[in-house]
């Protein structure tokens, strides 16, 4: 998933798309212990996904701070 892509979304909805990536991430981990995960890429993929994700709704965070302190 591309960064512009992320920015596109609503909070709610990177929310909900990070909880999706985490059970899938957990699966995929699990896939791998058993020796059934045929495309290991796929895990430091959505590792990364998460990531951007987390770092997106951090700076809409520390923008909303900015705003409500300007606005005081």
């Amino acid at each position: 998933m591309k960064i512009f892509e992320i920015r596109e979304m609503a909070t709610e909805e990177i929310k909900k798309r990070i909880l999706e990536d985490q059970k899938s991430l957990v699966d995929l981990n699990f896939q791998q212990e058993l020796k059934n995960l045929t495309n290991t890429a796929k895990l430091h993929s959505v590792k990364k996904d998460i990531a951007k994700m987390k770092t997106i709704l951090k700076e809409r965070e520390m923008q909303e701070a900015k705003n409500s302190k300007a606005k005081k």
